[in-house]
């Protein structure tokens, strides 16, 4: 099937880690990338690596967002270090001829939501901060204990949980079609599988395996029954050890301290004098967290989650791996190695976090011929998945799912209908305006967005 899609012209301020990842990722996509740098060493390591446009300058220039093609830009994703510039180069770009501007902030204010109007007028499309972001997600995992992925459609209609399959699951053994049968009335569908690094849109008769990761879209109520069948006991949270006093770890301890008992550790001791004084209700302890005998000290043996955000992949990973060793149920580790991820989830490290798929999530629909709600660039699999909105005599309203032709490489999950939201199976029938989750592997995304429009 040809595809219609034509790549968009993308201007991004940065060669820092998300600014990169998001140049490399977008050329994939068929975009013409142009990445603004004014760092010469960090230019030249760009250039070396990827095929992808470098200019060298500051993109608060006119002269340089000329060169870059401001005027004829789809759109600007300004992610450098400084805000200022970041607001800058989304104002001038946006000024002189771009369609669609986005900044990266750092200001927790500027992301309220009764601030969004002045953002607006000056013509700045989308604020993101990915630290708020992890944060929040964070937070949301720790709500959820079980899954080593969760994200919510429409406020929760519909989520999509990962799962990793160990020596207490029910379900190991069992094909697709024999887990259905479990339980008929329950509403779930399995919508991909990761195994030994690879993952795989499922059909029937796949055998869930040990350590597979199987991505499952469900409503409120079957997250309870996955979570049964996958052996993942129920246990409350109420001790929290966070290692790192970054932005993240002080977002997630400001968000946490309120109803649960944190402690914060950091090894930068005028850091912890700011931190204690911002955070009124988290102990802050000044120490070296890959120390286990201040790790022993502090109780680590005691806490029910362990959270490490120092910014250094090496040290989350390795506190992790001591505090699951500990007795600690539930571990999360920003990882921005995007290489140590697959090795870090194979090891037992539940939860990863990843800033750069975070912004890149954030970003990413706004890149998409079709209409975005929401979309989620995922940490243990090559792949997305997305909530898409359903447009008059959209092709995908043509026929039964089971009659569309729907690319293979991509999967239906459910679907949110007003109030309500249900699983999709062969013969349901999509309709305007609805909102459709997809899963779907990289090169399947150009061709979903035509079903849609």
């Amino acid at each position: 099937m040809q595809s219609n899609f034509s790549g968009m012209r993308i201007i991004i301020a940065g060669a820092g880690e998300i600014g990169v990842y998001l140049a490399e990722m977008l050329a994939k996509e068929k975009h013409d990338v142009v990445l603004i740098e004014p760092n010469i060493d960090k230019l030249n390591a760009v250039e070396s690596h990827h095929d992808i446009l470098a200019i060298h300058g500051s993109s608060t220039s006119f002269e340089i967002l000329e060169s870059a093609g401001a005027r004829h830009a789809d759109l600007i994703i300004a992610v450098t270090q400084s805000e200022e510039v970041n607001l800058i180069t989304s104002v001038f770009g946006k000024e002189m001829g771009a369609k669609q501007s986005i900044a990266r902030i750092d200001n927790k204010e500027f992301l309220q939501r009764k601030n969004e109007k002045y953002f607006r007028n000056l013509g700045i499309d989308s604020v993101i901060c990915p630290e708020n972001l992890a944060s929040n997600e964070i937070v949301g995992l720790l709500k959820q204990v079980g899954t080593t992925e969760v994200f919510e459609f429409s406020g929760g209609i519909l989520s999509l949980l990962v799962i990793k399959q160990d020596e207490d699951s029910k379900i190991i053994g069992k094909t697709l079609i024999e887990t259905d049968s479990l339980n008929p009335e329950f509403d779930f569908r399995a919508v991909a599988i990761s195994r030994n690094n690879k993952t795989i849109i499922p059909k029937g008769d796949d055998v869930i395996q040990i350590n597979d990761f199987i991505y499952v879209i469900t409503n409120q109520e079957g997250i309870k029954i996955v979570l049964k069948y996958a052996g993942k006991e129920k246990f409350e949270i109420g001790n929290i050890m966070i290692l790192g006093g970054s932005r993240i770890g002080k977002r997630t301890a400001k968000a946490l301290e309120g109803h649960l008992k944190v402690k914060l550790i950091e090894s930068d001791k005028e850091k912890c004098v700011e931190l204690a004084d911002q955070l009124k209700k988290t102990l802050v302890i000044n120490g070296d967290g890959s120390d286990i005998n201040l790790l022993m000290e502090e109780g680590i043996q005691n806490m029910d989650a362990f959270i490490a955000v120092t910014g250094n992949s090496e040290t989350n990973i390795i506190s992790c791996l001591i505090a699951k060793r500990l007795g600690v149920k539930r571990t999360i580790a920003e990882i921005e190695n995007i290489h140590y991820i697959d090795l870090a989830e194979n090891i037992g490290i539940d939860t990863i976090i990843n800033k750069k798929l975070i912004a890149a999530s954030k970003i990413f629909g706004y890149t998409m011929e079709a209409e975005v709600k929401s979309l989620k660039c995922l940490t243990g699999a090559d792949a997305e998945v997305m909530e898409l909105v359903v447009h008059d005599n959209a092709k995908i309203t043509k026929g039964l799912i089971k009659d569309i032709k729907f690319p293979k490489d991509a999967i239906i999950g459910g679907v949110v209908r007003g109030e309500t939201s249900f699983i999709v199976k062969g013969n349901t029938q999509i309709l305007p305006g609805d909102k459709v989750v997809v899963f779907s592997l990289p090169g399947a995304i150009k061709k979903i967005q035509e079903y849609f429009n």
